[in-house]
């Protein structure tokens, strides 16, 4: 599963090597800075929107990898019946993230609380 860690300016994403092999993602350190909004949602494979390119899509079951539609790309790494949280970023390589982690309630408090 997916983690991820608030340090003091920083949004620390570390994914599995099962993730990073499947999803064809790395570690991404996101500035805190860039981050606009963080939320949860209650599903996070309906959250998503898009073309997969490049990733896995297990249709009803798991998706990981980057989702792109016209001037929007969302890194993912979400599964069937969990809650993700969704970020809105300002960064060049990326617009968004939606991850399935264990306590989406937790992180999205502590981006808030940066």
């Amino acid at each position: 599963m997916t983690t991820a860690h608030v340090t003091a300016d920083t949004l620390q994403v570390r994914f599995t090597r099962r993730e990073k092999i499947a999803g064809l993602v790395r570690d991404i350190d996101l500035p805190l800075a860039a981050i606009r909004d963080a939320q949860v949602v209650p599903d996070g494979l309906a959250a998503t929107h898009g073309l997969r390119a490049p990733g896995l899509g297990l249709p009803g079951y798991r998706k990981i990898g980057t989702w792109r539609r016209p001037g929007h790309r969302t890194v993912v790494s979400v599964s069937r019946g969990r809650p993700a949280v969704q970020i809105a970023a300002d960064h060049p390589r990326l617009d968004g993230l939606l991850l399935d982690v264990s306590d989406p309630e937790q992180l999205v408090a502590a981006i808030h609380g940066r």
